[in-house]
């Protein structure tokens, strides 16, 4: 099978979880490492393995960008407003997994199929790509009111471009889940968690639904089979007991584990958004692969 070019900007935690990933699928070809920092282990990494390697961030991309059709953009919020820009000017497609918010929201297994032609995707968050699916289970059935989730991560995973994009997190996460969950109104926490040793990616979604009645049983498959979709590509995605259904509230209560590619197994949070990035891609790349034949 042919596969598609892509690219890596960013060689920290993300960007070298992604890259050992991206080793492990028939569809799509890394080429490309992208960072700014030279001694950074996923630039040292990447060299090694053989891929091409930039320290002077997309500036030195853009001298060869016929490297890579796909970027996986790794880095910041801001970072990636001047990122889109440049790659949009040649034409690239971008998976971005900050919470720039530039391009339209994607959840693989709720709406992956609506931006396969899009230049520019928006991973959300790892709070969003882990609840969003449950909201959007529960309101495939019900009117979702309102919608609340609780991301709780362990604080060893929070790195410091997770903990200077805070503020983009609760509002990007918020949106994602009235946008693409389909609630009325939506609220996010996040909750870093300094626990020895580390815990795993814990998230609670809170639906209230309109009216009285609901089909609990309706309820509990929609969420059961949205979970088993998301365990397609994040195998550690778990229900930690079965969904609570309190008269008009619904609540999901979820655990992540990360597959342990190259970061620790409690980095869930992280796990899922490299995971799921990973799925669009892949998605992208047959779709237009397929649009050539």
């Amino acid at each position: 099978m042919t596969k598609m070019k892509v690219g890596i900007i960013g060689s920290g935690n993300i960007g070298t979880d992604l890259m050992l990933k991206l080793q492990q699928t028939d569809v799509l070809e890394l080429t490309a490492m992208i960072g700014i920092d030279p001694e950074s282990d996923g630039l040292k990494r990447a060299k090694e393995l053989g891929y091409k390697t930039f320290d002077n961030g997309i500036e030195g991309f853009m001298e060869q960008p016929e490297l890579a059709d796909i970027l996986f953009d790794a880095t910041s919020a801001k970072a990636h407003a001047y990122h889109s820009k440049v790659l949009r000017d040649v034409g690239k497609k971008v998976l971005d997994l900050t919470p720039a918010a530039i391009g339209p929201f994607v959840v693989p297994p709720v709406n992956l199929g609506e931006h396969m032609d899009e230049k520019n995707i928006n991973m959300i968050t790892c709070g969003g790509q882990a609840t969003i699916p449950v909201v959007k289970a529960v309101s495939n059935i019900c009117t979702v009111e309102y919608a609340e989730i609780v991301a709780t991560i362990s604080s060893k995973s929070a790195g410091p471009g997770t903990r200077a994009n805070i503020d983009e997190f609760t509002e990007t996460t918020s949106r994602g889940i009235e946008e693409i969950g389909g609630a009325k109104k939506g609220k996010a926490i996040i909750i870093l968690n300094p626990a020895e040793p580390p815990i795993l990616m814990r998230d609670t979604v809170y639906c209230l639904v309109e009216g009285a009645a609901m089909d609990e049983k309706a309820v509990k498959q929609s969420i059961q089979d949205m979970v088993a979709a998301v365990q397609q590509y994040v195998p550690g995605y778990r229900m930690r007991t079965e969904p609570i259904i309190d008269g008009n509230k619904v609540t999901v209560f979820l655990e992540v584990e990360g597959a342990g590619d190259y970061l620790p197994k409690y980095s869930g949070n992280l796990d899922i958004m490299t995971s799921s990035a990973v799925k669009v891609a892949e998605e992208m790349a047959k779709h237009q692969l397929k649009q050539k034949v």
